[in-house]
């Protein structure tokens, strides 16, 4: 696509909308950057985006600039049904996403993974394990880095894992990943998609433009999944903790991870040697290793188990932090919704002090209940969202202590725990009512760990 001499829009300057603005006037674009924040909370995005060349308008969305646009690309926090967005598309402006943009222009292939919980570990394992077989790999969507970051730095050869998601995915045209991966889905994002059928709407867009040469990689244990399996036009490959029969993916059978392809099993790895906690772990890793396969086959199967061997948890996923006075601190700031709460306190048996609390998505907290009253010695409520699952909590035998903040939590969490005891945070909520993300989130609470005596 030539860009240069385009009237293009940006809506949105977080770091999406910041790479995309960059790139779009390095290649002769006319650019606009369209931005709800006043300009005082700007004072690093605006010196940047001025010395490129690129307008500004902050402070509030401006109709006319939208509609004076050949182009609009969306950052993913700016809602797809954002009214000046509505009237551009009705007299045909085109809306991208980011990723749209990038994908149209990055060379290689792209391996694209999405679901409620689990994609940032996943995403980074499948990367390592490809670089382990001598891969040229990139990272990058929603893990962290702009898609239209790695254009520059592609080659035919290069295998794009990139992290995708249901915001991005609202926003896609012609993007086409030759692997596509969902891992599960769960209610998440219900503030912005509405309902459960909308959010797995979105999701389900990763699979829109593949084709028969193509492979959609899903969960067999997940209901969503095994419906998408039986509309998509690419290859189903199952990823499976269990033994699958005439099915192609990977699978468990006899404490081995398997490769079953062709009427063969191709044995890969002991479970016993993957070094993440927790069931969903093993699903990730399955995943990540059916991936993997998909490109290099059963022969990579030794360099696949070394590097898996090798894997550190994600930062911020289910990640140790110290063990203060017998007590172990575990920091699961992305446990941004109940799901990825109820995966974190299934890999502790007994005696956890779990911190809950933050922005509310919309929702439901009364299915941690059953498995809090079985092992957890007390909950410690921090945030905006504390009234709400103390209510939802109510009646179920547990202690629920308000703290507020969470530096409160772990001062209550290291007076009250005895050793044996885990106090592990995963909150089941977004962060952005006391923190600026669930990174932040995460470095606060080990900071303030890392701080006990």
């Amino acid at each position: 696509m030539e860009l240069n001499g385009k009237r293009i829009l940006v809506a949105g300057m977080a770091a999406s909308g910041m790479a995309a603005a960059l790139f779009l006037r390095r290649r002769g674009a006319r650019v606009v950057v369209s931005e709800m924040r006043a300009a005082s909370e700007l004072r690093e995005e605006i010196p940047r985006l001025l010395a490129a060349g690129v307008a500004l308008e902050t402070g509030g969305h401006r109709e006319h600039s939208f509609l004076d646009a050949e182009l609009i690309v969306v950052s993913p926090g700016v809602p797809a049904d954002l009214p000046q967005l509505q009237r551009a598309r009705a007299l045909g402006i085109p809306v991208w996403g980011e990723i749209e943009l990038a994908a149209r222009f990055l060379q290689g292939t792209i391996v694209a993974i999405t679901g409620a919980n689990g994609k940032t570990t996943t995403t980074t394992l499948t990367g390592a394990l490809l670089a382990a077989c001598g891969r040229h790999v990139q990272l990058g969507g929603n893990i962290g880095t702009p898609l239209v970051d790695l254009v520059e730095s592609s080659t035919p050869e290069t295998i794009n894992v990139i992290e995708v998601s249901s915001f991005q995915l609202e926003t896609v045209a012609t993007f086409h990943p030759h692997i596509a991966c969902v891992l599960n889905l769960s209610p998440d994002h219900l503030d912005r998609h509405g309902t459960m059928e909308a959010y797995a709407a979105a999701k389900q867009r990763i699979f829109m433009n593949q084709t028969a040469g193509d492979f959609a990689v899903l969960n067999p244990n997940d209901l969503w999944c095994r419906q998408f399996a039986a509309s998509v036009a690419s290859q189903v490959v199952w990823f499976a903790p269990y033994a699958l029969d005439k099915q192609t993916g990977t699978a468990v059978e006899g404490g081995q991870i398997l490769w079953v392809a062709e009427g063969r099993r191709h044995p890969i790895l002991p479970v016993e040697e993957i070094p993440l906690r927790g069931a969903h772990n093993l699903e990730n890793v399955l995943a990540a290793v059916a991936m993997a396969l998909l490109i290099e086959g059963p022969e990579a199967a030794g360099a696949i188990r070394q590097a898996v061997r090798e894997f550190k948890a994600v930062e911020h996923r289910l990640e140790f932090v110290v063990n203060r006075s017998g007590v172990n601190y575990y920091n699961d700031s992305k446990a941004t919704n109940v799901d990825a709460t109820i995966k974190a306190l299934e890999a502790f048996p007994e005696r956890v002090w779990l911190i809950l609390g933050g922005k509310d998505k919309g929702s439901d907290y009364t299915p941690l209940a059953p498995l809090l009253s079985g092992r957890a010695r007390g909950v410690l409520l921090i945030g905006a969202a504390t009234e709400k699952i103390a209510a939802q909590l109510n009646g179920a035998g547990i202690t629920v202590t308000r703290c507020g903040t969470l530096d409160q939590a772990v001062s209550t969490a290291a007076s009250e725990a005895t050793p044996g005891d885990t106090v592990l945070l995963a909150p089941a909520c977004a962060s952005f009512d006391q923190f600026h993300n669930y990174a932040h989130r995460g470095q606060v609470f080990k900071a303030l760990v890392q701080a006990l005596p």
